[in-house]
């Protein structure tokens, strides 16, 4: 019996608590599958399985067995994985997800050209601005945005990820300009309410958001883009990320304005991916590209 598919097939067996389940999953017999069990039963000289017609239980032999068989076809995986990752074509479905306002305006204008130099990647873009569990959800990339807490991922820098305080003309004709932190109490400050750092009760700035400045104004939204149409339409003053109001900055549709303290950086950019994983060569060819086309970009 080969040894290997033995080692697979109890573990399958354990923790279905069934050899049918196990023979389904690897296309052989119920009878087969016991052959590979009695094969590893019978080299170990123990009982790794106790056996009755309505289920199957692990004997203490087997439990611990059973936690090392585990970690060893874990790390055959990966090797399998990292051998193949050698591959210099990228092929494949590639699952990226991103945060909704990023992920359109800098990431979806980048994919034809991604297509263009990899073919045979077939690309499912994700928006969405809640933060997603890359291994649960089977995600192999995603862009965050901010500092990042979680050791288990791999990261590479995108870019800088800025706050800038900013209004149309007509409102701050109409309201005045601020000059310092303290002024935002008199102003209409529409707010974000997804932010991490910045609620619409208070606005941060300063280095690592030690200036903590409480504000109100009459719109808060989960969209970045709907507060941007509310301040384009003079309605108050906005906090958001570069990336969401540099457009509107550059045509003069909004002025940034300085105060007393800097802005608050909210810690990058950045495309991460699980760290217990080799990439593949789809998710390596996708972070080199993201890397090229945004990492040179503001």
């Amino acid at each position: 019996m080969d040894r290997i598919t033995s080692l697979r097939v109890f573990a399958r067996a354990a923790t279905a608590g069934s050899l049918s389940a196990a023979a389904r999953q690897f296309d052989m017999s119920p009878a087969m599958a016991a052959k590979h069990v009695n094969a590893l039963e019978a080299r170990l000289g123990v009982k790794l399985l106790h056996r009755s017609t309505r289920r199957l239980a692990l004997t203490d032999a087997g439990a611990s067995y059973l936690d090392a068989v585990q970690r060893i076809l874990a790390e055959l995986d990966e090797a399998d994985a990292a051998a193949a990752s050698q591959r210099r074509l990228a092929t494949g479905l590639l699952r990226l997800n991103a945060p909704l306002v990023y992920g359109l305006r800098h990431i979806a204008p980048l994919m034809p050209a991604f297509s263009q130099t990899h073919p045979a990647v077939t690309v499912e873009l994700g928006l969405s601005d809640a933060v997603v569990d890359l291994v649960e959800q089977r995600w192999d990339l995603a862009v965050r945005i901010g500092a990042l807490h979680d050791d288990s991922l791999q990261a590479r820098r995108l870019g800088d990820c800025q706050l800038v305080l900013c209004a149309a003309p007509a409102y701050l004709d109409q309201h005045g300009v601020p000059r310092r932190v303290a002024d935002l109490a008199r102003h209409n400050c529409l707010g974000y309410t997804l932010s991490s750092t910045n609620s619409p009760a208070q606005w941060c700035f300063g280095e690592g958001g030690r200036v903590r400045q409480k504000v109100r104004g009459n719109l808060r939204a989960n969209s970045g883009d709907a507060l941007l149409a509310a301040a384009l339409g003079g309605q108050g003053l906005i906090y958001e990320p570069s990336f969401i109001v540099g457009e509107a900055l550059a045509r003069g549709a909004l002025l940034a304005l300085t105060l007393d303290q800097p802005t608050h950086d909210l810690g990058g950019i950045h495309i991460v991916w699980p760290a217990a994983r080799h990439a593949p060569a789809k998710v390596r060819a996708m972070i080199d590209f993201l890397v090229q086309r945004l990492g040179a970009r503001p």
